[in-house]
C-alpha cells in the first residue's frame, strides 16, 4: 500500500519522502513497498487526467477556500505541494484507494505462499539468486 502511493502520486513530493521513511521504519516488507512502488507508477500516469480532475476539485471548491489559506500560512505545508492538482488529487486518489490496495495485497500474498512460493523456489533463476552473496547480504536484514 506504501508503494501504492510511491507509485500513483509525482515523485517529487514530501509525502513520498514520508512513505519512504514509514516503508524503512515500519515492520514492512521493503521489497514488497519496491514492487509495489514498479506495479503502480504506469497507473498514476495514466490517471493523471483523472487525479487532475480531483485536485481542480477540491482547490477550486469555494466550501474549501479557507483551509487552503490556512494550510498555505502554515509552516512546511507549502513544501508538500498540496496546490498542483496533480498532486493533491493523486493523494486523495490514493487515500480513497488505500483499504481497497492493501485487502487486495493482503489476499494476493496470501493465495502466493499457498499456490506459488513452492514452486518459485524450485526456479533456477532463485536457486542462483539464492547462491549469489547479494542474497546473503539481504538475509542479514530480513532475518
Amino acid at each position: 500500500m506504501l508503494g501504492a502511493c510511491l507509485g500513483l502520486t509525482p515523485l517529487l513530493s514530501m509525502h513520498n519522502l514520508l512513505m519512504l521513511a514509514l516503508l524503512c521504519l515500519l515492520n514492512v516488507s521493503f521489497g514488497a513497498g519496491m514492487l509495489g512502488w514498479a506495479v503502480f507508477a504506469p497507473f498514476g500516469f495514466m490517471l493523471d487526467p483523472v487525479f487532475d480532475r480531483i485536485g481542480r476539485a477540491l482547490l477550486e471548491a469555494q466550501a474549501l477556500n479557507g483551509l487552503w489559506t490556512r494550510l498555505d500560512g502554515t509552516p512546511l505545508v507549502p513544501y508538500t505541494n498540496f496546490n498542483n492538482t496533480v498532486t493533491l488529487g493523486s493523494l486523495v486518489g490514493w487515500a480513497i484507494l488505500a483499504p481497497l490496495i492493501y485487502a487486495g495485497s493482503y489476499f494476493a500474498v496470501i493465495r502466493y505462499r499457498e499456490k506459488l512460493a513452492r514452486r518459485v523456489e524450485r526456479w533456477r533463476v532463485m536457486q542462483a539468486i539464492k547462491a549469489s552473496k547479494v542474497y546473503d547480504v539481504y538475509s542479514w536484514f530480513v532475518t
